[in-house]
């Protein structure tokens, strides 16, 4: 078989070009490689203009095609040493984002003041620091080795974390929470460029799917453990001997990261020359490179002036809005709405862990398998979520409708299977590396603006209804799921200008960074399929039918018995 790209010309042909562009710049690297067992060669690659991955390419000298089999056989290797650091790490990232969620229950409100708004503002101010340490944490990790940044920022985030557990005061818990944020910001825009660098465009949407639903697994692993560490009987409140177990374990997680996790097919351990050349090539159909360490400024103001990227911006802000209740409140409206005991709460919010994982690896792999599709799952997955906040806006606050609630509880995060194809489609649409890499982060801004701006709707005077609060998720999750239908419609309408200028996909500009997807007539995005009579068919009943669908799930989980769990408090 031979490599994904059908209209390439000479890869070694590519290099030497690249080479030889700009030849006065001190910045051109030379490298030996053997032509032979007995003859070195010399190769001049410039990574300015050029990617890192000439180097690979340039210096291979084996053939070229390959089969099917040894393509997947390397790509399962691939797999077993990227996606368990990824999703252990992102699981790590969540539970402890979420704790204050749970520690809100078993007293930390109470022992530090957060009286009045002030847990939702301790809840929001986390997202302020994702704000500011967001890029700074990419632009570390595009100039330094990925795995020392990652696996540094690993560490203090677990370090501050463990400091929670000391937090006197609500001031105290605020600087805290703002720093956690900083510190974790890296971690995601981190993944999505490992997942670029990695996987083909393809792949991608599959593979961030599996380490993002690992944000939901967790709920499922992390409420048992917090059952067990809420009933230690110590002289700290259980809510401490939470951060400090998670602290810990975070901690000790920064050294796995920092010795085993693969930065990018250039320099990853354990590769033999064939399998790293397939490993690159293979990636030349993404027509978006894979690794060049110089920031281009050129990059940051064409993303600047991309539509693409304010629309997955706002999608993110508006989809994010609904994580409020998943991640600060869930909790507080169980407990608090209808009075079951908090290890009763806990024993009834577990299993939600378990389905939204399930669906989100099912809906990617649906992404994976289907061709552009991502925008339609998006838009449905904003549905779930608005079905969802109308029901735990308009459910009757009693014993009765117990089952109801923490059934809508359970598919609300919807929204999170919308923001793993969110990020594929920010990766897979954008070429150049720094284009990437502000990409990566920039979409972040939405997300954290979202974070912070929903535990302020979900305020302390309308507890434990937060009529309010779910209102504003109705509004926010249904705009969010109408704009992914627009982005959509703008990459068929790009794909097809660019088609009707004579310019077909190819792949030969594919290692050339300076040619970003604005300036290559060959890139076509994603997420273009032209069977728009096709979609506006399956989309456009879809409002009056949601109405529908909500009004009869409102009726019928009015008389949904839920039977209490036997636990003693």
């Amino acid at each position: 078989m031979q490599s994904p790209d059908k209209h390439k010309k000479d890869i070694g042909a590519q290099s030497t070009i690249m080479a030889t562009a700009d030849k006065g710049q001190e910045v051109t690297e030379h490298e030996h490689v053997p032509s032979s067992p007995s003859e070195p060669m010399k190769v001049e690659v410039d990574t300015v203009h050029g990617d890192e991955a000439l180097r690979v390419i340039a210096g291979y000298n084996g053939p070229t095609e390959w089969d099917p089999l040894e393509e997947k056989k390397l790509r399962r290797k691939l797999d077993k040493r990227i996606l368990p650091i990824l999703m252990v790490t992102y699981a790590l990232q969540y539970y402890d984002k979420g704790m204050i969620s749970v520690a809100a229950i078993f007293g930390m409100r109470e022992d530090i003041d957060l009286s009045g708004n002030r847990y939702s503002m301790a809840a929001a101010i986390f997202f302020l620091g994702f704000i500011v340490g967001v890029y700074p944490a990419s632009r570390l990790a595009q100039k330094y080795p990925v795995e020392n940044v990652a696996g540094g920022l690993v560490l203090l985030w677990g370090i501050c974390f463990i400091l929670t557990a000391a937090c006197t005061t609500y001031q105290g818990l605020y600087t805290q929470r703002f720093f956690l944020g900083a510190l974790e910001a890296g971690v995601s825009p981190i993944f999505m460029l490992i997942v670029g660098q990695f996987y083909r465009k393809d792949e991608q949407a599959l593979m961030m799917g599996v380490w993002y639903s690992a944000s939901s697994f967790i709920s499922f692993v992390g409420f048992p453990v917090t059952y067990g560490l809420a009933h230690i009987k110590g002289t700290l409140k259980p809510w401490r001997y939470m951060y400090l177990f998670g602290g810990a374990v975070t901690i000790l997680w920064a050294f796995v990261i920092y010795f085993f996790m693969p930065p990018d097919p250039i320099r990853a351990k354990g590769l033999n020359e064939r399998e790293r050349y397939i490993a690159v090539a293979r990636l030349r159909m993404n027509n978006a490179g894979v690794r060049n360490l110089h920031f281009k400024k050129a990059h940051s103001l064409e993303l600047l002036r991309d539509e693409k990227f304010w629309l997955i911006v706002a999608m993110g802000y508006l989809s994010m809005i609904a994580a409020a209740p998943v991640t600060a409140f869930g909790p507080i409206v169980v407990a608090g709405g209808f009075h079951v005991g908090v290890f009763r709460t806990i024993l009834y919010l577990a299993p939600g862990g378990i389905f939204v994982g399930l669906v989100m690896i099912g809906t990617t792999y649906w992404a994976y398998k289907v061709k552009n599709i991502r925008c339609i799952i998006i838009f449905c997955a904003q549905m779930v979520t608005t079905v969802s906040a109308t029901l735990l806006w308009k459910l009757p606050l009693t014993k009765a409708s117990l089952g109801g609630l923490v059934f809508c509880i359970y598919i609300l995060p919807g929204f999170s299977v919308s923001w793993g194809l969110l990020m594929g489609l920010s990766i897979a649409n954008a070429a150049g590396y720094t284009k990437r890499v502000v990409s990566s982060s920039g979409i972040y801004l939405g997300y954290c603006l979202g974070q912070f701006t929903g535990p302020l709707l979900f305020k302390d005077k309308d507890a434990p209804r937060y009529g309010p609060g779910f209102e504003a998720v109705v509004g926010t999750a249904a705009t969010a799921g109408v704009l992914s239908l627009v982005y959509m419609y703008i990459c068929i309408w790009q794909n097809k200008q660019r088609d009707a200028a004579g310019e077909t996909e190819a792949f030969d500009h594919a290692y050339e960074d300076d040619v970003t997807d604005k300036k290559n007539p060959q890139f076509r995005g994603g997420d273009s399929d032209e069977k728009l009579d096709e979609y506006v068919y399956l989309v456009g009943p879809c409002w009056p039918k949601t109405l529908r669908i909500t009004e009869e799930l409102v009726a019928l989980l009015k008389d949904w018995k839920m039977e209490p769990i036997e636990v003693t408090n």
